[in-house]
């Protein structure tokens, strides 16, 4: 059923995809300009976590590891990144909304 695989792991993508602002906002000074470097920073960690969700699944989903790190290096980084792009779709407005969020609980700036 398309639910059992791809439900799932959507759900999984946008629940992270909301986290990480959240988590890096209790690091992250409050301002502007921190906000901007927390939402890059934010984006280019769940690019990696998007692509090593994928090498996850396919590992669950019974492909062995050396399987898939038998391309060569440069063919699975560009695969994976692939899928790590593609799974911005996920998690991109979620993650946007996240940060356009945080303001909301500045207490020393204000938006």
């Amino acid at each position: 059923m398309i639910a059992d695989g791809l439900f799932l792991p959507a759900l999984v993508l946008a629940l992270v995809g909301w986290l990480v602002p959240r988590g890096l906002s209790l690091v992250f000074p409050e301002g502007v300009r921190p906000l901007l470097v927390l939402a890059f920073v934010s984006t280019i960690i769940m690019f990696l976590v998007g692509s090593l969700f994928f090498v996850g699944l396919y590992v669950l989903r019974g492909v062995s590891l050396d399987a898939v790190l038998a391309g060569g290096l440069a063919e699975v980084v560009l695969h994976f990144g692939r899928l790590g792009l593609i799974s911005a779709l996920l998690w991109g407005p979620i993650m946007i909304l996240s940060v356009a969020g945080l303001p909301r609980h500045w207490v020393e700036e204000t938006w």
